[in-house]
Formats: C-alpha cells, sequence, structure tokens
C-alpha cells in the first residue's frame, strides 16, 4: 500500500476527515456482516487504517476476534488510541503478508484499500491463505467507470488521477478469480458522511485523503474556496446530507 500513509500528519486527521455518522457505520458494517453466515465471525481488516470499521465489527458484529493489519505505524498508533476495543488486535503488515496463521478469518474486509495494491492477485491469494473455507472477502472500493464522489465537483483533477491508478471492476474481480476466490455479488450502497456542505467543508480543509498529496497547493485553495463559498449558502437550518457511494464485491474462497 502507499507509503504516503507513514505521513503522521495525515494519521493524525484521517479519523476526523473520514468517520461518519453512528447510523451509516452501523449500516455499513451490518451490510458488510450480512455476507457471512458465522453468528460470531473472526473477522481480518486489511488496510484498518485508524481502526473505524475493526471497533465497529467488534461492536455490532459480535465478532469473536478482529484483527486489523495495516503498513503505516502512524495509523496504527492512531487505532490503538481512537479504537481499542478487548475484541480488537493492530499489526503491522501488508495485504499480500498478513502476519497470522492460515484459515483463520471468516470474514476479510479491504475498505477505500484496492487502488493501494500493488500486487492485487498476490493479495488476493494471501487472503484465501487466511481464511476459512468458505470464508467472504468484502472489497469496499470504488471502481473506475464509477468515479461520483463529491470530492470530485470541487477538485476535477483528482477525478483525472484517481481514473489512472483506479482498477476497473473487471480488474479488480478477474485478479481475484485469478487466485482462487468466487465472486458471489457486486453491489453500490451509499449513506450520509455529513449533515451537510459546511461540515463537509470542515473536513476537507484538513487534506484527510492521501489523494490530495497529488495536487499542488494552488489547486488544493481553489477548490477549497468553491467548497466554501457553496457551503456559506446551504441554508443553516436546512442543510442537505452529503452522501457517498461505494462499490461493495463479495468474493467467496475455496
Amino acid at each position: 500500500m502507499s507509503r504516503v500513509y507513514d505521513d503522521e500528519r495525515l494519521a493524525g486527521v484521517y479519523q476526523s476527515g473520514n468517520e461518519m455518522p453512528e447510523r451509516s457505520l452501523r449500516d455499513w458494517t451490518h451490510l458488510i456482516g450480512s455476507f457471512t453466515d458465522r453468528p460470531a465471525p473472526a473477522v481480518v481488516e486489511i488496510g484498518a487504517g485508524t481502526g473505524m470499521f475493526c471497533a465497529a465489527m467488534a461492536r455490532w458484529l459480535n465478532a469473536s476476534t478482529v484483527v486489523g493489519v495495516d503498513a503505516s505505524v502512524p495509523m496504527l498508533a492512531q487505532a490503538r488510541l481512537l479504537n481499542a476495543h478487548p475484541s480488537v488486535r493492530y499489526v503491522v503488515g501488508t495485504a499480500e503478508s498478513v502476519p497470522t496463521a492460515s484459515d483463520r478469518f471468516d470474514l476479510a474486509l479491504l475498505s477505500r484499500v484496492v487502488h493501494h495494491l500493488p500486487d492485487r492477485v498476490l493479495a488476493a491469494r494471501e487472503l484465501a491463505r487466511v481464511l476459512r473455507p468458505g470464508g467472504v472477502v468484502v472489497l469496499r472500493t470504488t471502481f473506475r467507470e464509477r468515479l461520483d464522489a463529491l470530492v470530485y465537483d470541487y477538485w476535477p483533477r483528482l477525478r483525472e488521477l484517481d481514473a489512472q491508478r483506479f482498477p476497473s471492476r473487471s480488474e479488480v474481480l478477474d485478479d481475484f478469480a485469478a487466485a482462487g476466490l468466487t465472486v458471489r455479488t457486486v453491489i453500490s450502497f451509499a449513506r450520509p458522511v455529513t449533515a451537510g456542505l459546511r461540515d463537509y467543508h470542515a473536513r476537507m480543509a484538513s487534506r484527510p485523503q492521501s489523494k490530495f498529496t497529488r495536487l499542488t497547493a494552488a489547486e488544493f485553495q481553489e477548490g477549497l474556496r468553491r467548497l466554501r463559498a457553496d457551503a456559506q449558502e446551504e441554508p443553516a437550518a436546512r442543510p442537505v446530507p452529503v452522501v457517498e457511494r461505494y462499490d461493495v464485491a463479495v468474493l467467496s474462497a475455496p
């Protein structure tokens, strides 16, 4: 995964810049958990970041254990600080080398991670290794064909850059199939992330995603200026929630 995540500044703002309302997080967690029929699943999250989903899965899925794996030491330090839970353990590792035993997990989550993987086939093989027979991989991502997030309205060059680095649906599914994983379903799911544009502006001002490092300071400030202007136009008493949509691909291990 990209070494930009070793950036301590990014790790420090990542949680506040990417969190969502509790109801949205709960809805996402229940959706992810619905793809396994184990009553108390053992879960691994690859690219766990600050552990938002790890703690949520321990809390709402009654997971027997959750292991959050990330290559970034600063991110994991934030995870242990902000999302500690008795059932969650955070460890340094990568998608291509998960530091756990084989046949251990019922569910593997990769949230907004696939486009960071240098070798998707190798990563998929490693997931097949750590999953129990019939275990499930859930990919929460955005395929190249559907780069439709609000962020692109204010920073259109990000759409151009992401179109170059985000894989297509067929590329992802073909690579995971090459590792022996079987596609079960691909759906789209959306939930609010902020109450309105004012909150969204405050969030984006901290540059909480690695993609912003690809912009010049002038490009970032121009997009932020336009977002601030729209946020000020929004009636404070009637804000419109900002909704983010993701593609969700679900695959089964042999």
